[in-house]
């Protein structure tokens, strides 16, 4: 039988898949299901990409019924965790404040492709194997999703959303902050809508690029280039022709939303999740409750946010930097509002504001805020795939589902810190990183 050693190589070290038909993997404790108890010494037993079944003690290629060659990784010292799920990430950039803005005008397309690869590996290598990504105004996650579901490239699972619709002068305007004779060229996309049918249009455009998820801004945001506040910036008829819209193609609806009146708004109209939720009121947890809207915290942005400006205080205009500090001081407070009234909530860290392949940092501030590391670890598998309409795929380590696991050190039930050092990656039934 052949075993695969970890780090026998260099290219172990890289994120090229070690292709098997079939696999066993086996666990020290593998954690099946977040709500359940982890279970001792267990084989995976993995084929064709799929989990064939988890089998108690460490079983050969005979006992599990799988051909004598099938491969073997050790992870006996290892804890194993279905690999987790990003509900918000930018992978097309790693940059923030002028230095992006600036990049909008200097980067090409291509460039901007390279460095979402560059991203998208970052993440994968960081356990996450799935990610909804919310906002591609050239096409470029488009195109890198399209990539790695026909195996291309290697990066993770991604949903994508196109490029996020506003208003004029909402949070989505790219034009915001630049001269008026760039505004034109900054907003060629058709993402921004004023009125009820200029809103259906631009969700259809979206729709005819091929997105899996439609998200729209009700409120300003801490990035807009102009200091227009974090209300509502958007009108019922607007956002309800929006919502309806993207439900009528099939698609759900992720709504980026600060202010307590712009999340009211989107939960009013039927929005499948409320994306930062940073002034989160009663009338908002009702609402959250009557509909079973997730709610995406985001907690990892002002991360992000410190590092840049300890590198430079300058990072950002005074407009934005003023926001930014408002963020950091209410960051939290929402999070242990909703989770004390029972709202489900799921991972997402707004990846591209805070640094890519530092995904896993989310979980230490959920913790800090209130919630329990199996509470954690559950918005970041069981909840996020049903939010992203995947929890037949992905979530549990469990028969049928996709191959998707990760390996760490320890028991994150006890440190949830541990998932910030994965130590190994498959995805779809493939070791990519030992």
């Amino acid at each position: 039988m052949r075993r695969l050693a970890l780090c026998v190589s260099l290219f172990c070290l890289s994120i090229a898949p070690v292709c098997a038909q079939s696999l066993l993997i086996h666990a020290g404790s593998v954690l099946v299901h977040a709500d359940q108890e982890a279970k001792r010494e267990q084989t995976v037993v993995i084929e064709a990409g799929r989990i064939k079944s988890v089998v108690a003690g460490y079983v050969t290629a005979e006992e599990a019924g799988l051909p004598a060659d099938t491969a073997v990784i050790d992870w006996r010292s290892r804890y194993v965790l279905p690999g987790l799920i990003d509900s918000h990430v930018h992978l097309d950039n790693d940059r923030a404040g002028i230095e992006a803005q600036l990049g909008m005008l200097t980067d090409s397309i291509a460039a901007q492709a390279y460095e979402a690869q560059v991203n998208a590996g970052k993440t994968l290598r960081a356990g996450f194997t799935t990610v909804r990504n919310l906002g591609d105004a050239d096409g470029v996650t488009l195109a890198l999703r399209d990539a790695v579901r026909t195996g291309k490239v290697v990066g993770p699972r991604i949903v994508d959303s196109g490029q996020a619709i506003s208003t004029t002068s909402g949070h989505m305007d790219s034009s915001l902050g630049f001269r008026e004779e760039f505004r034109s060229v900054l907003n060629s996309a058709g993402n921004v809508c004023d009125g009820a049918d200029a809103c259906r249009a631009a969700v259809r455009r979206q729709i005819s690029r091929g997105v899996d998820v439609i998200k729209f801004a009700s409120t300003g945001g801490v990035n807009s280039r102009i200091g227009l506040g974090l209300g509502a910036q958007m009108f019922e008829d607007e956002a309800r022709a929006i919502v309806e819209t993207a439900h009528l193609y099939g698609k759900k609806v992720a709504v980026h939303a600060h202010g307590a009146d712009g999340i009211v708004l989107a939960l009013k109209v039927g929005a499948d999740s409320i994306e930062h939720g940073t002034l989160l009121d009663d009338e908002g947890l009702k609402l959250f409750k009557q509909s079973g809207a997730y709610y995406v915290p985001t907690l990892s942005t002002i991360n992000g946010y410190i590092e840049r400006l300890e590198k430079n205080p300058d990072a950002y205009a005074p407009a934005v930097k003023a926001k930014i500090e408002w963020r950091i001081a209410i960051t939290g407070k929402s999070l242990k509002l909703a989770h004390e009234a029972g709202v489900p909530i799921a991972f997402g860290t707004d990846a591209g504001v805070s640094l890519h392949g530092r995904n896993a940092d989310e979980f230490e501030l959920m913790v800090k805020f209130g919630m329990s590391p199996r509470e954690a670890i559950h918005a970041a598998t069981i909840n996020a795939s049903r939010l992203l309409g995947l929890e037949s795929e992905i979530g549990t380590i469990e028969a049928g589902k996709v191959a998707d696991l990760i390996a760490v050190g320890g028991d994150p039930l006890a440190d949830v810190r541990v998932l910030k050092a994965v130590q190994a990656v498959v995805q779809g039934g493939k070791l990519l990183k030992p």
